[in-house]
């Protein structure tokens, strides 16, 4: 059976039938995600990322939010972000999952989490308004938060990521460009940025142990981490072979289902049971 694939092959007035699906799709995914934002029903994942080094704990942790469908089944970001990133929606997306972070900062001070924003949330006033509560709550709390902005988000908008770096500074807040290699960042623009850490795309660092090219990449981004004394993450570390590699090469921290997968519930505070078991 033949399907048209485009609409100039179709009658006039019919619709492709591929497009068609995707639409709707899209847009249940959307209206998933608009029930689980009304009534509540969004919360944070946590991966932990590990020193590379001695002593090998965790350095901080990434939250990854996630939306509860009305199964009450977890549904990862990648199911809907994609969907939701550029409507206003995915702006409350960025507020919850700021608003999530920061809670679990404020409950426990033992821990230190990144969480991402994008270029967009910094003119959004109710993200502001939610950072600038908590930190006006506890003005030590930035120094436990990392915000993570991707190459494309920043280089969108330089200035304004800039600027607002420059202000959040005083807060003792630090910030991660995410995906680093996976774009085009020019070099010299990181003599404007103030960003404290890379991490280092995964599509590099998968079997990165017989990969080459792999190697080469991965070689350089630390190398540029390094002129410009930011600190290295590398992302999707899955087997110890890559993590052996990546941390005879220089690598700070390593952060991969190797240590972990993301998970609702905060792996600290599991970590803290064990510690109060063993003494």
């Amino acid at each position: 059976m033949n399907i048209p694939l485009d609409n100039a092959d179709l009658p006039e007035g019919s619709e492709n039938p591929l497009n068609a699906a995707v639409i709707g799709r899209d847009r249940s995914t959307l209206d998933m995600v608009a029930d689980a934002v009304r009534h509540n029903q969004t919360v944070l994942a946590y991966q932990p990322i590990m020193q590379a080094m001695a002593p090998h704990g965790v350095a901080f942790y990434e939250g990854y939010i996630r939306v509860l469908d009305p199964t009450g089944r977890v549904i990862p970001a990648r199911e809907f972000m994609h969907v939701v990133e550029d409507k206003e929606i995915g702006r409350e997306m960025d507020c919850l999952a700021l608003q999530h972070g920061l809670r679990a900062l404020d409950k426990y001070p033992q821990i230190r989490l990144s969480v991402n924003m994008s270029a967009r949330s910094i003119g959004y006033q109710r993200w502001s308004k939610v950072l600038d509560r908590f930190l006006k709550r506890d003005a030590k709390l930035g120094e436990r938060l990392v915000l993570e902005i991707s190459e494309a988000s920043a280089m969108a908008a330089p200035e304004l990521v800039t600027d607002f770096m420059g202000r959040m500074q005083q807060h003792g807040i630090a910030f991660a460009l995410d995906n680093f290699g996976a774009s085009t960042t020019a070099i010299g623009h990181f003599r404007q940025f103030f960003f404290d850490a890379v991490k280092i795309d995964g599509q590099f660092v998968r079997g990165i142990h017989v990969s080459h090219d792999n190697q080469s990449v991965v070689r350089a981004l630390v190398g540029i981490a390094k002129q410009f004394d930011m600190f290295t993450v590398a992302e999707s570390v899955e087997s110890q072979e890559d993590a052996e590699f990546l941390v005879e090469n220089g690598v700070d921290c390593l952060q991969g289902y190797l240590f972990g997968a993301p998970s609702v519930s905060p792996p600290w505070i599991e970590n803290m049971k064990q510690r109060r078991e063993a003494s």
